[in-house]
């Protein structure tokens, strides 16, 4: 049973609210326009494409971002009625997203650098370990905090609020999956750059280069603009330990710090994280199509021993 009020103690909520559902609507048409930006090249590089492991996780990544930020909305508009137990199907849904989404990224950068190395083993073998450590955490603090979140509608001046009441302990595990998240994403990042600068390297002193370096360029390319929207986001959630914004929740300062957090979050998620595949997939077709050295790519292709020629391997 929702909660209904006219107190004007809850105006600062309601216009805080009100603020950021605009970040929220405008980090939905950001994720929208991508995908209709890129859909051209989806149907062309993975549609049309046979099918394999990367192939399902581009799509997955894909989708479920559409879908993460359309049931962002309701929680986001105060001008959408919701009860109690939508708002706890739609949290639900959220954070099964996230705890799906993260594995993917973490199995495309996987690739990526099983690539890279070689098919090296052993660097598959220690990616995995570390893998399975920071998700199988993940999922544990995501079960805890699902049983130990409770949603609470409002209807306050006529408004529609989605209130989140967290147990104690909750926002600790989540800041901790925070941290375990970072060190992942620095750890991959900086074994990227320690193998293109060796390869780059022995492509010179070879007098070598030409296809194998333009592809180790583009994943790096790809790689850094990732990492670096993930450093955004990251320095954005290490700002919420500030006081200033721990005792000023409700202000305009306040609102439009966390709004442009939302749009950083969805466009590093579901928007870059995509484009990991399928710029490498677009750069596998350009070589196909303009040079008849372009089955050299396969080697690297994230071993998906699939022709260059389908472009499926990535």
């Amino acid at each position: 049973m929702p909660i209904i009020s006219n107190d004007p103690s809850w105006w600062p909520l309601i216009n805080a609210t009100r603020i950021g559902s605009y970040f929220m609507v405008a980090a939905f048409a950001g994720v929208m326009y991508d995908w209709a930006l890129t859909l051209a090249q989806e149907i062309e590089l993975v549609w049309r494409q046979r099918w394999s492991l990367m192939t399902f996780l581009y799509l997955s990544v894909r989708y479920l971002g559409i879908i993460y930020a359309v049931i962002s909305i309701p929680f986001s508009v105060p001008t959408i009625p919701v009860t109690d137990a939508v708002s706890r199907i739609l949290y639900i849904i959220q954070d099964l997203t996230n705890v799906v989404v993260f594995p993917i990224l973490c199995v495309i950068m996987i690739a990526r650098l099983h690539a890279m190395y070689q098919g090296s083993r052993k660097m598959l073998i220690f990616l995995i370990v570390i893998f399975l450590a920071d998700n199988i955490f993940n999922g544990v603090v995501t079960a805890i905090g699902m049983k130990h979140t409770s949603m609470e509608a409002l209807i306050l001046s006529g408004t529609y609020q989605c209130m989140v009441n967290y147990a104690d302990g909750i926002p600790l595990l989540n800041s901790i999956t925070w941290i375990l998240a970072i060190v992942w994403e620095v750890l991959a990042m900086c074994l990227a750059v320690w193998i293109a600068v060796k390869h780059f390297r022995e492509l010179r002193r070879h007098s070598a280069g030409g296809i194998i370096e333009d592809c180790f360029a583009v994943l790096m390319k790809f790689h850094v603009v990732y990492f670096a929207s993930f450093v955004a986001v990251s320095c954005f959630q290490i700002g919420l330990l500030s006081p200033t914004l721990s005792t000023d929740q409700f202000s305009l300062g306040t609102e439009i710090y966390l709004g442009f957090l939302q749009i950083f979050t969805l466009v590093q998620i579901f928007v870059l994280g995509p484009r990991l595949i399928l710029g490498i997939r677009e750069f596998n077709a350009r070589v196909t199509t303009d040079s008849d050295a372009a089955t050299t790519m396969t080697s690297i292709a994230f071993q998906e021993r699939v022709h260059m020629s389908t472009s499926s391997s990535v």
